[in-house]
């Protein structure tokens, strides 16, 4: 489950147009839905609340198996479209998996004032402080330009060491990192650097194929689009595949302080949803709109990644095999040491029984396999997910299960990671998550 935090960040990158799925670093972000996902420790509670657009408050406290907790504020120059727990969108607070949209270069807002044009640079603060260990996170997000965003991430705890000896014991130690990120649509570049290592890093990521228009569709109003109609002297395809997009990306890293270097690449092959195929076709074809109907294809999004200076390879693929049910299979291997690790994974969406007032007849399939209701009553605004399943197994004899879902006004996640190897130990961890925010 997104933090509050996480979630406010999101509807500013929404808010001002900027796409963070098109980064080098969210390349195996599809798989990382479902096979890296983290299982709560323990007991946590989270409050926030955001009084107004702009600026927004929250708390949490980790009662077991420590008692500490830490303090939030955030605040941003635009003003967001931020739910309450009960009524935001469930979905927008899970990290699953998705097809996401078609790369496109990023425009900046358009301001004016008595007929002169006043745009302003739009800018998202962060800062949250950890208590008993005073350990103090902050975040400044701003826009420079259209297709420019920067960043600067820091942290400072008193308790760190920046001596070797503390360095080897692997303490925290106080860091400022610098970002900048630059997206056209086919390419997006990312240059960091670290104070604390002195370490110089880039990013970057090709997209091959068109961009998407610059205002994409949303999923829910994509729903009702399904495959366009075929012309009179269109012939039907033959053979079979799924077409889709590749994306390509490289980064590179090197680090003069601790005489250390990296590198790795990585490629992506991504499933068209029918909704992207339709709007690319839309300025050569002026026929009446598409009929609704089931998916040509499944929602498939295939990585690999490769280190060459490690030695590690790892390739996954991720597909969507019914409205609710995703799957996903990873394969690790050092072609150094020889280790490897084959991790299997799966998300199960719950849903609740609808009203029998909406006929079978009303609902149709979206491109990703989930039903869409007609809009009319109250029915349709509200979701009948009631929660999700995700469940993890590897080769490491390491099994995680965790389930997040809505209980009146509240998040709730509730996980346990277990060690089949153990006797002695099976359940590794355990643990609870509450959150709650509103608004107003």
């Amino acid at each position: 489950m997104h933090p509050f935090a996480s979630y406010v960040l999101r509807s500013y990158y929404k808010a001002t147009g900027w796409n963070e799925d098109n980064l080098y670093a969210n390349l195996t972000r599809s798989s990382n839905a479902i096979l890296d996902f983290n299982v709560p420790r323990g007991l946590h509670l989270s409050i926030s609340k955001s009084p107004n657009p702009l600026f927004s408050t929250s708390y949490s406290m980790n009662a077991m198996p420590s008692l500490n907790g830490s303090v939030g504020y955030i605040f941003t120059s635009c003003d967001l479209d931020i739910k309450n727990s009960g009524d935001v969108r469930f979905k927008d607070m899970i990290e699953r998996f998705k097809l996401y949209s078609q790369p496109r270069r990023p425009e900046g807002k358009e301001e004016w004032l008595a007929g002169q044009r006043v745009d302003s640079r739009d800018y998202l603060l962060y800062g949250r402080l950890y208590l008993p260990s005073g350990r103090l996170d902050a975040l400044y997000s701003t826009r420079l330009a259209p297709t420019v965003q920067a960043l600067v991430a820091a942290i400072s705890d008193p308790r760190s060491s920046l001596t070797g000896e503390g360095r080897v014991r692997g303490e925290n130690v106080s860091n400022v990192m610098f970002s900048l990120q630059h997206d056209i649509g086919k390419w997006c570049t990312e240059y960091t650097w670290s104070a604390e290592d002195g370490m110089w890093g880039v990013r970057v990521l090709h997209n091959f194929g068109r961009l998407g228009n610059s205002v994409e569709p949303s999923e829910d109003s994509s729903s009702s689009i399904g495959p366009r109609p075929k012309r009179v002297d269109e012939e039907d395809a033959t053979g079979g595949g799924l077409k889709g997009r590749i994306s390509a990306g490289a980064e590179f890293y090197i680090s003069a302080k601790e005489k250390s270097a990296g590198v790795s690449t990585g490629i992506r092959f991504t499933t068209l949803s029918d909704s992207s195929t339709v709007s690319s076709q839309a300025q050569s074809s002026s026929s009446s709109p598409p009929p609704r109907g089931p998916p040509s294809q499944p929602p498939t999004t295939i990585t690999a990644l490769f280190n060459p200076m490690m030695g590690h390879v790892s390739a996954a693929y991720a597909a969507k095999v019914s409205r609710d049910l995703s799957l996903c299979s990873r394969f690790d291997f050092n072609v150094y040491s020889y280790d490897s690790e084959w991790t299997m994974g799966a998300e199960w969406w719950m849903r609740r029984a609808l009203s029998q007032s909406v006929s079978d007849s009303d609902t149709v399939q979206s491109p990703d396999n989930v039903p869409s209701y007609p809009q009319q009553g109250s029915l349709h605004s509200r979701s009948d997910i009631r929660g999700v399943v995700k469940t993890r197994i590897s080769t490491n004899n390491t099994v995680s299960l965790l389930w997040e879902g809505r209980l009146k006004q509240m998040l709730v996640s509730l996980g346990v990671v277990s060690d089949l190897s153990s006797r002695s130990k099976p359940i590794k961890a355990i643990g609870l998550e509450l959150s709650y925010f509103s608004t107003g």
